[in-house]
Parts: C-alpha cells; structure tokens; sequence
C-alpha cells in the first residue's frame, strides 16, 4: 500500500513537465547570463582558492565542499548505475547537457542566496525560504518551502544514503545492517550535534580524500580498457539520440532518466546547493554563485562520469525496460539496478576488491551528504522558529533525523530511491518557480561584478546602488562581520 502511493506520487511529480520545465529554466538562465558556465571557468577556479572565513562565514573553499559533501553522495555511484539500468548508456549523455545548462541554474540560486542572506545566533544563514520572502515578501511561499525542505533532507532522503551504506557493508563485509545503523549515527550525530563549523571542517578534510581516491580507481579501469574508447563513446551518443539498434526504443526513458539522476547527482535548482552558498563570507553575491556553478561540473563531470566509464568500459551492467519490465542488456545475472554494477565494474581490474572498495567510497560519499542534508534542514528550521524555542527545535530536528537515519538501513532500496525522488521533486518545482520570478537580482550581481573585473577591481557588492530592498546584509555595501565588531567596539 505505502509503496504504491510513494510510486503514483513519485510519477506525478516526475511527469515530462517537470523535465521540460527543468531543461528550460535552465536554457533561459544559460542565455540570459550569455553562457557564464563557459565564460567563466577561469574566475570560478580562481575563486575556489581565494578568500577566507570569519566568525560567522565559512571561505570560498568550505562553501564549496560543504556543497560537494551534498552533490557528491549516493547518487553519483548508486544513482548513475540505475540511471543506465532503466535509461541505457544514452542517459549519461543526458546527466552531462542537464549539468552543463544547470550550472547556470546554479549560478542563480546561490547568488540570490548570498543576496539575501542574514546572520543568526553568529552565523550566516541563508536560502530559497529566505529569498522567497526577502525578495518577494511572500511569507506564506517562504514557509511552505522551507517546510518541504525539512521534509525532504530531514525525513525523505536521509533514507538512499543510509541504505546503500548498509547494503554495501552487507554485501562487501558481511556486517549486519542493525550494526551498521548504530555505527552511522552515533558518528553522525557527533559531528551535527557540533554545528555546522565542525560540518565544514568535516567536508573540507573528507570531500576532496574520497573524491580523489575514487577517481584515482576510475582512471585505472579506464586505462586498461583504453582500446574501447571510440566504441563506449559512440555507444553513449547514438543511445542518447535512439540511433543504437539495441537501446533505440528507451529514447524516453534515457532522457528521463538522464535528467533525474543527472539532477540528483548536480543538485542544481533544488535550492540544496544554496545553504552552504549563503554561508560563505565573500565580498560580492556573484563570486559564490560562481563558485558554486563550478561545483557542479566537479560533481558530474569527474565523478558520476568516472562512474558510468567504469560501468561501461567493463560492461557490468543490465539494462530494463522500464515500462514492460523486461530485459533488454544482462550482462550481471541476479543483480539489482545499483552500486552492485560499480562494485562488479571495479572487480574485473582488482579481483576481490572491488565490493569493499565501492563500500568504502559509498560509506564517504554518503555520510558527507547527510551532513550537508542536516544543515540545509537545520537552516530552514532556523527560518521558521525563532526565539528562545529554537533550542529546543534543533534538537528535535537532531533527533528526527538521526532516527530516519536509522530507518533508512533497513528499508528496501526501491522504496528508499523512490521516497528521495519524491522529495527532490517537491524541491525542484518550487525553488526553480522561485528563482525564475526572482532572476532580475542574480543578473544585476552578475552584471555589476564583470564591470568591476574589468576595472581590475576585487568586486564589492552594494545593494542599495541597484535599489535591491530586503538585502540587509549589502545594503551600505560589503564589510566582514568581524570587522563590524570592531567598529561597533
């Protein structure tokens, strides 16, 4: 009964609307800004390695892998898998259009982020409820995002990351999921019952260890099979556009899934991405905006990639029709859609150690996004409660999500995808209606900070200059929290 309703749920929110709708936002965003995601690469690599934190902000740096901890997490290894399992190899060319268009999709949330951002109890704290209210004044907008946020990071996805640690666990080393759970969150709530300067510090030590380690694996595979790269690669372009005689008849379902698994993988127009954006002590809205556009291709481009090459060039995956349920490609007999291919995949170049290798990374991958699902929720709760009750809200959310934590190892691995989809659709439809209606400030930033590049200057934002109402904190231009102290004193 419950998995039929999360099922019907999950196919209304992911109608072919929803994937038009994402695919055009993102064109608009694209054209509008004349293609940041291009001109820009060289300013968002130097950004990443500028700037510092203050009492209340985290640097350039921290906001991005807080970030990546979010993006980088099952879905790039888990998620990939099933993306070619019920879309073929044609998906992952659709994952690389809707992370490059999105990447001005990015730009916008994190940059309307950061305008609108404000401090709280010494932190900065910001995102699409805050935005939502400051730049519209739509208060009642503002809380039911902020309420289906918590929803989703809190309660809804908490569960896909859990779940692929217990099952990797399981099938690499035999460990029970019931031990496993215990273990996941008595580190997980160590460190959220820490705040989220200890989050930072988490992801900025674990996010670029994990990532590397796995690609470091991923160009191994690649290597050996180097004489399939003509062949892999033309596989992945003509089952993208149905010209492949074997995968011609899932065209739908390729971009379909492309497109989801490609947007749980960037995360871009969710609105996740800009929490950790309006963390950032930056002098300029646009410079974490660009930042965190930059993010995404990390995200997609080295790691869900190394991913579906790995896949592919080994040939261990199945692919499904999804409508008629009938196999198309067996290539692994008796294997479920999942991080199962991975762990095959990386088996055929290192017998034996691929599963608990893949377990290993699995484990990294998804606890660092727990982390960053805890603090966007933990952000959102800031939003609605105010006050001296605050206190007593944040350890209730602690409680609530260590415990769907919990929950999330022993639930079945269908309906733990299915519950994070329904989540992540609820998100996407309406933070990308927010942004779209709110987009004018993101461009004058965008605007206002290339004039001040061209003018050799390191750009500072004023709000007031371009009448932009409600952003408090740019309002008489940019000065760091620390050295308002000082002045104050």
């Amino acid at each position: 009964m419950i998995e039929k309703l999360v099922e019907t749920v999950n196919g209304w929110l992911w109608s072919p609307f929803l994937i038009a709708f994402i695919v055009c936002c993102g064109l608009y965003f694209s054209i509008r800004t004349r293609f940041l995601q291009i001109r820009h690469v060289k300013e968002m690599i130097r950004l990443v390695t500028t700037g510092k934190g203050s009492e209340a902000g985290v640097s350039s740096f921290q906001a991005l892998t807080m970030s990546l901890s979010g993006r980088i997490g099952v879905g790039n290894v888990a998620g990939t898998a099933t993306g070619i399992a019920y879309g073929g190899p044609g998906a992952v060319f659709w994952m690389w259009v809707i992370t490059f268009i999105g990447a001005a999709t990015a730009y916008v949330e994190s940059t309307l982020a950061q305008i609108y951002k404000e401090e709280q109890d010494g932190q900065y704290r910001g995102g699409p409820a805050f935005y939502i209210e400051k730049g519209f004044g739509w208060k009642w907008f503002a809380v039911v995002i902020a309420g289906a946020i918590i929803l989703s990071m809190a309660v809804l996805m908490p569960g896909i990351q859990a779940n692929s640690i217990a099952d990797g666990f399981s099938n690499a080393f035999g460990i029970p999921k019931l031990v496993t759970g215990i273990f996941v969150i008595a580190v997980l709530g160590f460190t959220i019952f820490g705040g989220v300067k200890r989050i930072a510090k988490t992801a900025e030590i674990v996010v670029p260890f994990m990532a590397v380690g796995y690609l470091l694996v991923a160009i191994a595979i690649i290597a050996a099979n180097i004489e399939k790269v003509p062949d892999v690669f033309g596989l992945i372009f003509k089952s993208a556009f149905g010209a492949d005689q074997v995968f011609g008849g899932i065209l739908g379902s390729a971009v379909m899934w492309g497109v989801k698994r490609g947007l749980y993988a960037n995360e871009a127009g969710q609105g996740t991405g800009a929490h950790p954006a309006a963390a950032a002590e930056v002098s300029h809205p646009a410079k974490q905006g660009l930042v965190q556009a930059f993010s995404i291709y990390l995200d997609v481009f080295l790691v869900v990639t190394a991913t579906a090459l790995m896949i592919l060039f080994t040939n261990q995956y199945n692919v499904i029709n999804e409508k008629t349920k009938e196999p198309i490609v067996v290539n692994l007999e008796g294997v479920e859609p999942g991080a199962g291919y991975t762990q095959a995949a990386v088996d055929t170049l290192f017998p034996g150690f691929g599963s608990a290798f893949i377990a290993i990374a699995l484990f990294f991958f998804a606890f660092t996004t727990m982390y960053a699902y805890y603090y966007i929720a933990e952000t959102n709760l800031a939003y609605l409660v105010r006050g001296e009750k605050r206190g007593t809200a944040f350890f209730a959310l602690k409680v609530i999500f260590l415990a769907a934590t919990f929950y999330g190892t022993v639930k079945t691995a269908t309906t733990a995808w299915a519950m994070g989809d329904i989540g992540l659709g609820i998100m996407v439809w309406l933070n990308l209606i927010a942004i779209l209606l709110l987009f004018k400030p993101a461009y004058i930033a965008l605007k206002d900070y290339e004039e001040q590049l061209k003018q050799g200057k390191d750009p500072e934002f004023n709000a007031s200059k371009y009448g932009i109402k409600n952003a408090t904190f740019w309002e008489n231009g940019y000065t760091r929290v620390d050295e308002k102290k000082e002045q104050a004193l």
